[in-house]
C-alpha cells in the first residue's frame, strides 16, 4: 500500500489517499511516480508526493493542513500557535521548555507557558 498526499500550489497537503500494491507494485518509497501515476489516470488531479505511514521516510505521516518542504524533503506538521518555532529537526518547539516535574500540561499561549492541568 502506498499513501499519496495531494498538494496545493504552496506546497500544503490538501488529501491523503492510498494505492494499492496491485497498482503501485514497487516499494516505497521507490514507487511513488506509479502512485501519481495511477491517480492522475483516475481523474484525481496532480502534484502527489508519497508519505509514509510509520514515518520512515519524509519525517512523518503527511496528514491535511501539513506543508511539504521540498529543500528538505519532509512534511511539517502545521505550527501549532504563533510562538512556536521550527527547529532543525522540522519539530515546532514552544518558546518555553515544557516542564519535567508536575503535569500533565497544556500550553498557554496568552501568557507563553505551560499550564499544569487538573486530573479530573
Amino acid at each position: 500500500m502506498a499513501y499519496m498526499a495531494q498538494l496545493d500550489e504552496n506546497n500544503v497537503v490538501t488529501r491523503v489517499l492510498s494505492v494499492s500494491n496491485n497498482d503501485c507494485p514497487d516499494p516505497a518509497p521507490s514507487n511513488e511516480a506509479q502512485g501519481a501515476a495511477f491517480l492522475e489516470s483516475l481523474g484525481l488531479g496532480t502534484n502527489w508526493k508519497q508519505c509514509s505511514y510509520n514515518g520512515n521516510f519524509r519525517k512523518q505521516y503527511a496528514g491535511i493542513g501539513y506543508t511539504y518542504d521540498a529543500a528538505a524533503d519532509v512534511f511539517v506538521a502545521p505550527q501549532p500557535f504563533p510562538s512556536w518555532t521550527l527547529d532543525e529537526n522540522h519539530d515546532w518547539q514552544a518558546p518555553v521548555a515544557m516542564p519535567t516535574e508536575g503535569g500533565p500540561f497544556i500550553w498557554d499561549e496568552d501568557s507563553l507557558s505551560w499550564v499544569a492541568v487538573s486530573a479530573g
